[in-house]
């Protein structure tokens, strides 16, 4: 268990996990104002596969956790700590099924406190602007708003925000 929060269990990724993966990664509403493709299953499997390789790699600067629900321990979406450029970026992904039970704040929450403990300075995080839910989630969390700018591969306007830990 990488941490956990009063009702999520942050973990890394497992073959097990496979199913749900493909749940959430083959639904064009949760790819909607994210950068990816709904995909075939045998395409998730190679990409599932891919990130639980990464964590064996000793220069790992790409990290997607799996989160997971502590009352019934069902995989529910995933948790990204990445490096972009300089900086360390955060995103989050869950089954539709999940939305609009606050477990992205909560899982974020807990994601700024593990990287506090470990020494982060800043984390920055990218929401497309019609992403109303995320965007309330940056702004309860205190993230500040950086730049905007046109996400190439989505042709939406993207904010990028930030936080000092």
């Amino acid at each position: 268990m990488i941490f956990e929060t009063e009702r999520l269990l942050i973990r890394k990724l497992k073959l097990e996990d496979l199913s749900s993966f493909y749940k959430l990664q083959n639904n064009p509403n949760v790819l909607k104002y994210a950068d990816g493709e709904v995909k075939s299953f045998a395409e998730n499997k190679i990409e599932l596969l891919n990130l639980i390789a990464r964590y064996q790699k000793a220069d790992n600067d790409f990290w997607i956790y799996a989160i997971v629900n502590k009352t019934d321990k069902q995989f529910i979406g995933t948790l990204a700590l990445v490096k972009e450029g300089l900086d360390d970026e955060i995103g989050y992904r869950f089954i539709e099924d999940y939305w609009g039970q606050g477990f992205g704040l909560e899982a974020c929450k807990g994601l700024l406190f593990y990287c506090k403990n470990r020494g982060f300075k800043k984390l920055i995080a990218y929401v497309v602007d019609e992403n109303i839910a995320s965007k309330k989630i940056l702004e309860k969390l205190n993230f500040k708003i950086e730049s905007s700018a046109i996400n190439k591969d989505l042709q939406l306007l993207e904010t990028k925000y930030q936080i000092i830990l």
